[in-house]
């Protein structure tokens, strides 16, 4: 059993907005879809900038860059540590092409993320990045 999952998280900026696309969760909640950033686990022995490009390319369809590490955190599920890095990416276009895994997408300026976003955690850990 793994004791240790790595995750990446992908912030997507394009010109002055950032992207966020809306996952299913689960339909025994009250709200089953949630807004957020792009985010998954990192294939075994998969370099961390080169997955979370891979992430972003398979689940909106556009090749972005590296921009710089935005934060890191960690939380337990059990017996499991989850332990992420948030990576500022740029794209050069907003033309998404959605996976089926995804109900929505939306370019949302700095000031609204706040608005679509409701995981605390998150919002604290973009403000100290000053994103």
């Amino acid at each position: 059993m793994e004791k240790y999952k790595i995750m990446v998280k992908g912030i997507v900026q394009y010109e002055d907005k950032y992207l966020l696309v809306e996952k299913w969760y689960d339909d025994r909640i009250v709200d089953p879809y949630q807004w957020e950033f792009i985010d998954g686990k990192l294939e075994f022995g998969e370099n961390p900038e080169k997955g979370v490009l891979r992430l972003i390319f398979e689940t909106t369809g556009l090749s972005v860059y590296v921009n710089r590490i935005l934060y890191t955190w960690s939380f337990m599920v059990g017996d499991v540590c989850n332990i992420g890095i948030s990576f500022l990416c740029m794209s050069t276009r907003d033309d998404v092409v959605l996976s089926e895994e995804l109900n929505s997408y939306k370019w949302v300026t700095k000031e609204d993320i706040g608005n679509y976003i409701s995981n605390k955690a998150v919002m604290a850990d973009i403000e100290k990045a000053e994103l």
